[in-house]
């Protein structure tokens, strides 16, 4: 006797209740698979972006703000410092490295980053083709930028003012592109980066155009007559681990900038998450609860009906041992099914959500990056599989023949 054929034959047998007992399971299922992918994938995203970079420097607002718009590129920068007093700030003998950082305009949605050569280095980037920018309105773009909107060595575009898509064009000088970075899976995939002085001369009201031509700063700060030229903010690395408790604190009490520390803030940042993600998760399991009740009904009622076909199958030479895991094998089934399809549904949802998202937070994470606890996951949804069908089972394994045959 094939029991899991009969016990497949048995659940078909009624879709509807079949079906909306997976569906419900799979829901709960999804939802953790979801959350367990994002989690993940993001903690280890943001540590990824933020490697090497011990504070950031830059104007007065909110710290988290700052570190968001300055290593991950998914907010809006806190102003601007001058020059002047950015290059004071880096001489401290507790700085080992200063990368400067001018933001403030994009293209199609995608961030320009004005700035030097170590910001390259800092992430070890590898070009697929051309090489890194040498003069004004030379771009590096990164992977995911030049598959999206098509750009490769020479194409030329403008630049739109602002961060967000619907801004004015800055039509006076073109872009040209002279890099095209290999796919990195970090925060520069999505970047357009140029020097400072290319962020500074496309705002600029006068057009000289000698000065184009001279060779922009591939290391440090850019060279400047202008007294009132501004940068964004400043990636710090440090000299020591005593500057971690010193400088910080320097920073924010004796000067009119900033300091954030991308590791602390981020920390916060997870900490405010988690009470959110924990609650979705109490949901899930909530659902996962239901599903497991609705099997159980399901398998409870239809027992009744199916009692003189249990007994049928007695008198057939099956045992009670039999029956019992006749009844396992169904509520087995239903969970492995609702398992499979929740997995499957997790995975998708996460798909749909990163092709909407492709500029972001969200943007860079995988849908079919499988993780150990998924398998836990659809683990646990098995027990409580069996765990719903342990009573109807029992009463299975206890059907009298003669009373069900005989009608008594």
């Amino acid at each position: 006797m094939n029991l899991i054929k009969l016990s497949w034959k048995y659940l078909i047998s009624k879709p509807l209740n079949t079906g909306l007992n997976i569906l419900l399971l799979a829901m709960g299922l999804a939802i953790i698979t979801v959350l367990l992918l994002m989690q993940d994938q993001f903690e280890n995203k943001m540590t990824r972006d933020a490697k090497g970079i011990d504070l950031v420097i830059g104007a007065k607002g909110s710290p988290l703000q700052l570190v968001l718009s300055s290593v991950y590129h998914i907010d809006f920068p806190t102003g601007n410092i001058p020059l002047n007093e950015a290059e004071g700030v880096s001489k401290n003998r507790l700085i080992k490295n200063v990368i400067p950082m001018g933001m403030g305009d994009n293209y199609n949605g995608y961030r320009i980053i004005g700035t030097n050569h170590d910001y390259l280095e800092l992430y070890e980037a590898s070009f697929k083709e051309g090489k890194a920018w040498e003069f004004p309105f030379e771009t590096v773009v990164g992977h995911a930028v030049a598959r999206k909107l098509e750009l490769e060595l020479g194409s030329k575009f403008v630049g739109s003012h602002g961060i967000g898509t619907a801004s004015h064009a800055h039509e006076e000088h073109d872009y040209v592109v002279v890099g095209v970075l290999e796919k990195q899976d970090n925060v520069l995939d999505q970047l357009i980066l140029t020097s400072i002085e290319s962020v500074w001369y496309t705002h600029d009201e006068d057009h000289d155009h000698e000065k184009f031509e001279q060779p922009v700063a591939t290391t440090g700060f850019p060279n400047s007559e202008q007294p009132d030229r501004e940068v964004t903010s400043l990636l710090v690395q440090y000299r020591n681990p005593i500057a971690a408790v010193q400088l910080p604190r320097f920073i924010n009490s004796r000067s009119s900038l900033q300091a954030a520390s991308p590791s602390f803030e981020i920390s916060r940042l997870f900490e405010l998450l988690g009470i959110g993600i924990k609650l979705v998760q109490g949901l899930a399991v909530v659902i996962i609860v239901i599903a497991g009740l609705g099997i159980f009904i399901a398998l409870y009622n239809s027992l009744k009906e199916r009692k003189y076909d249990l007994a049928v199958m007695r008198t057939l030479g099956a045992s009670r041992g039999t029956l019992f895991v006749h009844i396992i094998l169904e509520g087995f089934l239903l969970t492995m099914l609702g398992g499979i399809l929740g997995l499957a549904i997790g995975h998708f949802f996460l798909w749909l959500l990163v092709i909407t998202n492709e500029q972001g937070a969200l943007a860079g994470l995988r849908p079919d990056v499988f993780l150990a606890e998924e398998l836990w996951l659809l683990l646990i949804a098995l027990a409580t599989g069996v765990l719903a069908s342990l009573i109807p089972a029992w009463n299975a394994y206890r059907t009298d023949i003669a009373k069900q045959l005989t009608g008594a």
